[in-house]
């Protein structure tokens, strides 16, 4: 059972002065950021990383996480009334959103989804709760050889349900670890990849790398699909019929547990409990027919579930210090840019920080439950932003975050350097996942790996030896061989469908 007075601290913390401010500001923007088509919580957190460099960790983190499960609400809005997707898990949310906007029930879509949004959230949050703490418990019997096989778990579900190319999600994975190699080897203190140059002596800054690759090449695709938006139709009832509560109710609960087990299975993203919730409520539906025409519950099923899948997320990173998805990977990177490692120690060692961020989210779905239902059309009039006032709005706020990183203007080159790369791998259908997971991991692994093979007379074998790591090993092999079998057999389910994508 969790320290209830551990957690009465925490709420303490989240709801002080400045951190409440900072929650809020952080789902405000989060919001902002789903409902701005083109934009989504990886682009988001990527871009306004810098800002938080000389806040306290635990309002950097409380606002970063605000940005990351507000934009899962903000991404409705757009979907519904505009038919225009916010960021990719609002995909599906399109199918039978607009068409009920079209049908005059654009609130009560709208209306189902917040409440959805809302119990999943807050659900998945209670999970973290309950389930964080005895697994850091049991985590703090690891050692290397179990954390090492834990993130090369971590890395082989990434590639290994990338579905269409898993040619292309090792490519993209050992470009990351490349990249995390470069600078100063700490056993031998070797220069490593630096070509004489003395900015990469000290490696390369994760929040340049990340802000290129996500925010600057979204700017580059952006332009490219410049388009004319639509003016949202009037909110009328924001609440559905009646009859229709039941089944609706029905498809929250169901996505809630959807959305929360995958979270917990790392390489997933939002889309694919969206995905399967749609899927899930149609194939359960006594009418599927309605599907597509504007059946509510192809609404509150997979908003649910995408907002479910956030706290769920949390859940390997909290506790073991495994990113989930390109979100978590540079909300990790924002960790250890604050001096904090994730992991089960940060349990013992943080109870107040940790529990001051899980507070802070329920506080920041409160704040979303009513920034959606009241607000919704006034949020809908943002995404009327020409993209040709947008995108160099946005040009300039990563131009100066990425200076103001180390005040230096190599740092900016870097940044456009892996736009242009972020740009071509989206072009080419290169999954991002694997190489912004691989550059945070980088450098945990091979210390992992340098320590397990001290521990084990260098013995790479002996790792299959240990009961977990043995294990742990076993099922990442499992998946690698999953994912080549599927990719032959082009059963690929648009698993690689990245949010960034």
């Amino acid at each position: 059972m969790p320290d209830f007075d551990v957690i009465a601290q925490g709420f303490a913390t989240a709801l002080s002065g400045w951190n409440l401010l900072y929650c809020l500001i952080g789902v405000s923007i989060g919001m902002l950021v789903g409902v701005l088509p083109g934009l989504g919580p990886t682009t988001g957190v990527a871009v306004l990383l810098p800002i938080t460099f000389g806040m306290e960790p635990v309002s950097a983190i409380i606002m970063l996480c605000g940005i990351y499960y507000g934009a899962m609400y903000g991404g409705t809005i757009t979907s519904v009334l505009i038919n225009t997707p916010g960021e990719a898990a609002s995909v599906v949310t399109c199918l039978d959103g607009n068409p009920l906007a079209k049908q005059g029930r654009a609130g009560a879509a709208l209306g189902i989804a917040g409440l959805g949004s809302f119990i999943g959230g807050t659900v998945s949050i209670l999970g973290l709760v309950f389930i964080g703490p005895p697994l850091a418990e049991w985590a703090l019997r690891f050692g290397p050889p179990e954390f090492f096989a834990l993130m090369v778990l971590g890395l082989s579900s990434v590639i290994g349900l990338m579905g269409k190319s898993i040619v292309r999600g090792l490519l993209s994975a050992l470009l990351g670890l490349n990249l995390a190699m470069i600078g100063i080897d700490p056993m031998s203190g070797t220069l490593r990849f630096t070509f004489d140059i003395p900015n990469l002596m000290s490696g390369i800054d994760f929040v340049i790398v990340a802000m290129g690759l996500f925010g600057l090449s979204e700017i580059l695709i952006g332009i490219e699909n410049m388009a004319s938006s639509e003016k949202p139709p009037k909110l009328q009832g924001m609440l559905p019929r009646k009859e229709e509560w039941g089944p609706s109710m029905k498809a929250i609960g169901r996505g809630t547990v959807l959305g929360f087990i995958i979270g917990l299975i790392p390489g997933t993203n939002s889309v694919i409990p969206a995905l399967l919730s749609y899927s899930l409520e149609k194939k359960l539906a006594k009418d599927p027919s309605r599907f597509g025409k504007g059946a509510l519950e192809g609404v509150a099923g997979p908003e649910t579930a995408n907002n479910s899948y956030c706290g769920g997320a949390l859940i390997p990173l909290f506790t073991l210090g495994i990113p989930s998805s390109p979100t978590i990977a540079i909300i990790l990177g924002a960790f250890m840019m604050h001096g904090l490692t994730p992991g089960p120690t940060l349990f013992e060692n943080n109870p107040v920080f940790v529990w001051g961020v899980v507070a802070s989210m329920f506080v920041g779905n409160i704040a979303l439950l009513f920034m959606n239902l009241p607000m919704a059309g006034w949020w809908a009039r943002i995404a009327m932003i020409p993209p040709k006032l947008l995108y160099p709005l946005i040009l300039v706020i990563s131009v100066v975050g990425a200076y103001t990183a180390n005040n230096s203007l190599f740092d900016v080159g870097v940044m456009l350097v892996f736009g242009i790369l972020g740009y071509l791998m989206k072009k080419t259908d290169i999954p991002m996942a694997p190489i912004v997971l691989t550059f945070v991991l980088g450098k945990m692994m091979e210390s992992s790996l340098l320590q397990s093979l001290k521990l084990l007379d260098g013995s790479f074998l002996r790792l299959f030896e240990r009961p977990i790591s043995g294990m742990i090993l076993g099922l990442a092999i499992v998946i690698l061989l999953f994912g080549t079998i599927s990719g032959f057999r082009k059963k690929g389910r648009g698993y690689s469908a990245d949010v960034e994508l």
